[in-house]
């Protein structure tokens, strides 16, 4: 069962209170798995709307410095998802470096109509930062796919990176293709079994990464920031199996 799986993830809440302890080698990891897990998604944002790749390095180094200062100590669980405490984080940071710097001045107009409540800006921006937080989020998937099959030798990542580059695909012609980058023939039963366990797997990780992140660990939670962030259909099958989700093949 699905909330079986998910009552076993350690949530990321006890990870953003150990970054905000006193100075230790345990305090130093815990901040910086934050940063590596949500460094992606904050630079994606940064470039979509600054457009420089040095003035995204300023901002994203400022905003670094600022968590390692501590400055987040006041983040909680009873405060929201994490997610939208770093989204406000990062809008005044931009907000307050387009006011020092003329030439970015426009990306500061919008980030303060946004803090104001402008309705216009907000929807743009807002959607801006959710993409770049969903696109982080699968990226981090499929790397740990791809890391799931270099130590257990299945080829979860193989068969569902040729199956999502090649949805065209029946079973046979899919069987072949892995079969060939594999070096190994595969049938189009076996395909089909390694699609569907892939997808599982693509999915409890997908699960495990939303979950972490949020203040409230029950499923009505999860489903709403999965869907929230266009990612329910990729775990689906796990979180409403009895919907269910055949493969075509």
């Amino acid at each position: 069962m699905a909330d079986a799986r998910l009552s076993q993830i350690e949530t990321l809440w006890s990870v953003v209170r150990q970054a905000h302890a006193e100075p230790s080698e345990e305090t130093a990891a815990a901040r910086a798995r934050l940063i590596e897990r949500y460094g992606g998604a904050i630079r994606r944002y940064l470039t979509a709307c600054l457009r420089d790749q040095d003035a995204v390095d300023e901002v994203f180094q400022e905003f670094s410095l600022r968590f390692v200062r501590g400055d987040f100590s006041g983040v909680s669980p009873e405060k929201g998802r994490f997610r939208s405490y770093i989204k406000t984080v990062i809008f005044h940071l931009v907000a307050d470096f387009g006011r020092r710097r003329k030439k970015y001045a426009a990306a500061a107009l919008e980030h303060e109509s946004l803090l104001a409540g402008r309705d216009d800006a907000t929807t743009d921006l807002e959607e801006q930062f959710q993409t770049s937080w969903r696109d982080s989020l699968l990226g981090q998937a499929w790397e740990q796919l791809r890391q799931d099959e270099e130590t257990s030798g299945k080829a979860w990542h193989t068969v569902l990176k040729t199956r999502s580059q090649h949805p065209e695909l029946r079973s046979p012609e899919l069987a072949e293709r892995v079969g060939e980058q594999l070096g190994k023939t595969i049938s189009p039963g076996n395909v089909r079994v390694l699609v569907h366990r892939a997808r599982e797997r693509f999915a409890e990780i997908l699960i495990a990464l939303v979950r972490d992140s949020l203040a409230s660990s029950d499923q009505e939670a999860l489903e709403h920031e999965l869907i929230d962030l266009n990612l329910f259909q990729y775990c689906r099958p796990l979180l409403r199996p009895t919907e269910g989700d055949a493969d075509a093949g």
